[in-house]
């Protein structure tokens, strides 16, 4: 198998991951359950991934982890929205 093809497969796999709890969060508005610090670290590292695919040239990685970041982002957004924390 090609390693790129092995690479958007597995990139596309985990980008995806994250989309139910968004979909969730978004029906239920409510995040009581999320960890802000997870979402934090996480976006840091996908966004740490894009930069060394950008570094590496390697679309794979770049276009995967890119998408992974919006996701998330989003879900950062709905956590600010719906926090009930206040």
């Amino acid at each position: 198998m090609n390693e790129n093809i092995l690479g958007i497969i597995a990139g596309f796999l985990t980008s995806v991951s994250m989309i139910p709890q968004l979909v969730k969060v978004i029906r239920e508005k409510n995040v009581e359950d999320i960890s802000l610090l997870m979402l934090l670290v996480l976006i840091s590292g996908l966004s740490l991934w894009v930069w060394y695919g950008f570094v590496k040239d390697e679309l794979p990685i770049i276009l995967s982890n890119s998408f992974a970041v919006l996701v998330n982002i989003s879900l950062l957004i709905c956590y600010v929205m719906y926090n009930k924390k206040k």
